[in-house]
């Protein structure tokens, strides 16, 4: 047997009749920019979500990088995030020339909330927690230091959509929430989409010129702009998603808890989520201390896996100039080294996800 890491085949066939009937809708109107398809979605994402605003983007991206720029993040300015995140969550920063401060990770693989103020400067302007693997970050102590610091907070919800910490959504808890729709998500397109969501009626504003060249009206640029617009199929494809968000939800709930009560191999970690949290699991990360080994084995056995992150931003070639060390961020660098991500997603098979336990557990 042969276990995918991931078959968007098969998560496109779970709705595969409205998903074409969307498509359809979408080619037949005739208008493929800036219109209704993205409207609607727009206005149900935030309703999803119980917030004001909903700016659909290109990307997961462009939402971090117009998010900093709607909040006047500039050069000189600090931005507190996490060592462990994907390379996107800094570039959102170092493309508007802030300066990203690294926090490590904490035993559950989520920003360490508890290790922030002390990287708390003059200079520091917002805190970026970047939601990984499904499962919000500790947002009650990080909305407490933004209030005791007056700062900005922008979170990461590129892994989360739907996740909960104390039964309030990921995404809501700050100035803005970005959002990636990229096809493997939660709530995924079917190619590059992004949204911001914010309850602040000028930050809306702005990222709504920000988006369109600076543009309200055709030619009056009125700001330094971008074009970042959700075309109208990815929006008329995640108005179908959408609808069965939830449902994933709870199917990869399921298969979550399918890996952890029935992986018993003492070789391979599982890392806790925390206890406030409704977890989504995006992904499912494991830990093991021979990757290498425990790959190979794996995938001489028909398991295909993937790693998030081998190589954390801190050390990124791009970013060499900064002087990190692996060892600078302790757990960023333990996890960059062990974790592996297992198969999990909607239409996977539970005699292929047992197949994965079997086989993980067999290992030696």
């Amino acid at each position: 047997m042969v276990v995918q890491s991931v078959v968007l085949k098969r998560m496109f066939d779970t709705h595969k009749a409205e998903y074409e009937e969307a498509v359809l809708r979408s080619l037949n109107s005739g208008w493929y920019i800036l219109g209704k398809e993205m409207e609607e979605f727009e206005k149900q994402f935030a309703l999803y979500l119980g917030v004001k605003h909903c700016i659909a983007l290109n990307s997961g991206t462009d939402a971090l990088i117009l998010a900093f720029r709607a909040l006047g993040i500039h050069e000189g300015d600090e931005v507190i995030v996490p060592a462990n995140a994907y390379i996107a969550s800094v570039i959102g920063v170092t493309e508007n020339g802030g300066t990203p401060v690294f926090v490590d990770a904490d035993a559950h693989m989520e920003i360490d909330a508890d290790a922030i103020e002390e990287k708390i400067t003059d200079k520091t302007k917002a805190i970026l927690p970047v939601h990984l693997f499904g499962q919000s970050s500790r947002m009650d102590k990080i909305v407490e230091l933004v209030r005791k610091y007056n700062l900005k907070l922008v979170e990461d919800c590129a892994q989360c959509h739907g996740s909960k910490f104390n039964g309030k959504y990921a995404g809501t808890f700050g100035d803005i929430g970005c959002f990636s729709f990229y096809p493997t998500k939660p709530l995924g397109a079917m190619g590059d989409a992004g949204a911001i969501v914010t309850n602040n009626d000028a930050l809306a504003e702005k990222v709504c010129l920000l988006r369109n060249y600076g543009s309200k009206t055709k030619y009056h640029n009125e700001i330094n702009g971008v074009n970042s617009r959700m075309d109208e199929i990815q929006a008329a494809v995640l108005k179908v998603g959408l609808k069965y968000l939830d449902d994933g939800n709870e199917i990869r709930k399921v298969m979550a808890l399918k890996y952890k009560n029935g992986i018993k191999n003492p070789r391979v970690f599982i890392p806790e989520k925390y206890a406030e949290v409704e977890h989504v699991y995006h992904l499912f990360p494991v830990l093991v201390e021979d990757r290498d080994s425990f790959q190979k084995y794996l995938n001489e056995n028909g398991v295909r896996t993937q790693v998030h992150y081998p190589i954390p931003p801190y050390v990124a070639e791009c970013y060499s100039d900064w002087g990190y060390g692996w060892s600078d961020f302790p757990n960023a660098e333990s996890f960059a080294k062990q974790e592996v991500s297992l198969p999990i997603y909607v239409g996977l098979p539970n005699e292929e996800l047992q197949y994965v336990i079997d086989v993980i557990n067999n290992y030696r």
